[in-house]
């Protein structure tokens, strides 16, 4: 079970948003590449990494602070954000990524999305964001007609890496994963769910432990981190089974 630290880019500064709103933007470091190599300090082994501005524009825009997270961490990082084409995707995993999250393109060219997991094998992952449970698109500013779950089983057995769900109502105010629609598309598709929205505290992470939980991949966190709410060392030693040696 990882837990992922998310590096959300606006303007080459780290950022956290409420409901994916831009104008809701709270700076925590204006240095990525700090950022990046304090969590891999903390112990953290994965990186997720948004370009909000290029998701809403609809191409990279951040890839400087990109580049700069990629030199400063040596742990895999997936970026989502803005990737549209197979070009964009092959230049990135050049670059160094581990793996890519294509979202809107999942919605608009599903084709696209399989035929990148042919090209580049395990390096690809798409990114779900749901409000009121249908799927939303273009930095989470359109909402789609389509179902989470509808969604997601167009690329079963495309060799899509993990998918990484988002409930937008409930992103960056720390209310707590949407455990019961994360676990029912985890159980309706054989593709890796990554948990993501909301996860406020150690209760998220040990219920990221319980017994219908196990088919996750993991969880993103975000605020909660930047905030303090949760301890870095006690999550992880959660997750490796070892909490009552971090309780001591």
């Amino acid at each position: 079970m990882i837990l992922f630290p998310a590096i959300d880019l606006k303007d080459g500064k780290c950022v956290r948003l409420k409901h994916g709103d831009m104008a809701t933007a709270t700076i925590y470091n204006d240095d990525p590449g700090a950022q990046a190599k304090a969590f891999e300090d903390q112990g953290f082994e994965w990186l997720h990494v948004v370009d909000l501005n290029g998701a809403f524009k609809g191409q990279s825009v951040n890839s400087a602070a990109v580049g700069a997270i990629l030199k400063a961490t040596k742990n895999p990082v997936q970026l989502g954000g803005g990737i549209r084409t197979l070009p964009q995707i092959e230049d990135w995993l050049d670059r160094g990524l581990a793996r890519v999250i294509l979202g809107t393109i999942a919605v608009r060219e599903p084709e696209l999305v399989k035929q990148a997991c042919k090209a580049f094998p395990g390096k690809v992952a798409v990114g779900i964001d749901a409000k009121g449970g249908k799927v939303a698109v273009e930095g989470w500013a359109e909402a789609s007609e389509l179902g989470v779950i509808e969604l997601a089983k167009k690329f079963e057995g495309a060799g899509v890496a993990a998918i990484i769900y988002t409930d937008i109502d409930r992103d960056g105010v720390l209310s707590g994963i949407n455990w019961d629609s994360t676990i029912s598309l985890a159980e309706a598709v054989s593709i890796p769910v990554i948990a993501s929205g909301g996860l406020a505290s150690i209760a998220d992470i040990v219920r990221m432990t319980m017994p219908d939980a196990q088919k996750l991949e993991g969880a993103i966190s975000g605020r909660a981190l930047y905030d303090g709410r949760i301890d870095p060392a006690e999550a992880l030693a959660i997750l490796r089974g070892e909490r009552a040696e971090a309780e001591q």
